[in-house]
């Protein structure tokens, strides 16, 4: 009997990977039927709900395929080992404890700004409107391993910055304003920390990075976050299929 779903990542992210490791421990070649719907809630002791959402995201991730009327079948690419495929969207948060780390987030400036004109853009903002910066450091055992920047619209967070814990997970905090980001559009580069940021924050043996620009939307596809996130050389790496 499989143990319930208890640790910090959402139930359907935890239930996606439950699923995707039954694949692979039972054999499950591509082609071969999924258990149903009524087996995997009885396996997993877990609403049917819960259980449809980690389904879908299987399906985005081609994991799995549906034929209607006949049911769920594992797809090719589910014979593709990939350490960390870099299509997973989640928090940094939850990433970061992926490769095991224990990170420690660190809040370095929030603040109420105007956007430019390419933020406005891209976060779909009307003339006037204002965004919320905020700068966070993350670490693992004191090292720093992720300088992230990620902008709000104000709309969203009508609350006082300083009444808000912004060292938890951004994800989390716009769920609580019903802005929770389910996807987002991202572009990849390898880089330096900007030298400003090198100094201002004291990281110069940060070395190279990973630079990971998104625009994170929710459910009903409107751009919630734009984040900055520079992943250190030396502690990520993350892999890719194509097809």
């Amino acid at each position: 009997m499989e143990e319930p779903l208890r640790d910090s990542r959402t139930l359907a992210v935890q239930l996606r990977d439950r699923i995707a490791d039954l694949i692979r421990s039972e054999g499950l070649k591509p082609g071969d039927k999924l258990p149903t719907e009524a087996q995997l809630t009885q396996r997993f002791k877990i609403s049917r709900p819960a259980l449809r959402e980690a389904l879908k995201l299987l399906e985005q991730d081609d994991i799995i395929y549906v034929e209607h009327g006949r049911g769920r079948f594992v797809s090719a690419l589910s014979a593709v080992q990939v350490d960390r495929p870099i299509t997973v969207f989640e928090s940094v948060t939850d990433m970061t404890r992926h490769y095991g780390y224990r990170p420690v987030n660190k809040v370095l400036s929030i603040s109420e700004e105007k956007p430019d004109k390419r933020l406005a853009e891209d976060l779909q903002l009307a003339q006037g409107d204002r965004v919320i910066r905020i700068e966070r450091l993350r670490l693992h055992e004191d090292a720093p391993i992720l300088y992230c920047v990620d902008y709000v619209p104000r709309s969203i967070i009508p609350t006082r910055l300083f009444d808000i814990d912004w060292s938890g997970s951004l994800i989390a905090l716009l769920d609580t304003y019903r802005n929770r980001p389910r996807m987002s559009a991202a572009t990849v580069s390898a880089v330096l920390l900007p030298q400003d940021v090198v100094e201002r924050h004291d990281l110069g043996d940060f070395g190279p990075a990973l630079l990971i620009k998104e625009i994170c939307f929710n459910a009903a596809g409107v751009p919630v976050n734009y984040a900055i996130d520079y992943h250190r050389g030396s502690h990520f790496s993350f892999s890719l299929t194509r097809k």
